[in-house]
């Protein structure tokens, strides 16, 4: 049973998934929640983790799943879409306010760094979270589960 995307609200699970959406789980799973992606790609050039991504480029989102793994899921990237984080909607908030949600979460180590393309990212390695910001505003975050 597919969700109705224009009224949900995502949410953002550190360490474990996308809404209802498990890390781990397989494309056939992302499909019947989501239906067939706009686009597919299969990137094999991001240190030797080589990936097939599913666009949904209306909706707002990308999923990553995990050639070495028997196509898991393993990663999102989501664009400014209702999501929420740990009960707050955090395409609303800006850096400080979104450090300081990790901090109150128990997550304090962090770096940034200004992209090449102009972005300023946010990273979170200890839960593997990268959040991307454009004149103090937020504009994506890429998260996934922890790779060893």
């Amino acid at each position: 049973m597919q969700l109705n995307i224009m009224n949900e609200v995502f949410e953002i699970q550190p360490q474990k998934g996308f809404s209802s959406l498990l890390f781990g789980s397989s494309m056939n799973d992302a499909e019947e929640l989501w239906g067939k992606p706009e686009e597919v790609l299969l990137i094999d050039d991001i240190d030797d983790y080589p990936a097939t991504v599913w666009h949904y480029w209306d909706k707002g989102y990308s999923l990553f799943f995990d050639e070495k793994d028997g196509k898991s899921f393993f990663n999102v990237e989501i664009d400014k879409i209702k999501a929420e984080l740990w009960g707050k909607k955090v395409f609303t908030l800006n850096e400080r306010q979104i450090i300081d949600l990790m901090k109150n979460e128990g997550i304090h180590q962090y770096e940034t760094e200004t992209e090449e393309w102009g972005e300023k990212r946010v990273t979170f390695d200890e839960v593997n979270m990268d959040f991307y910001f454009e004149n103090n505003n937020l504009v994506s975050i890429n998260y996934g589960r922890i790779i060893k």
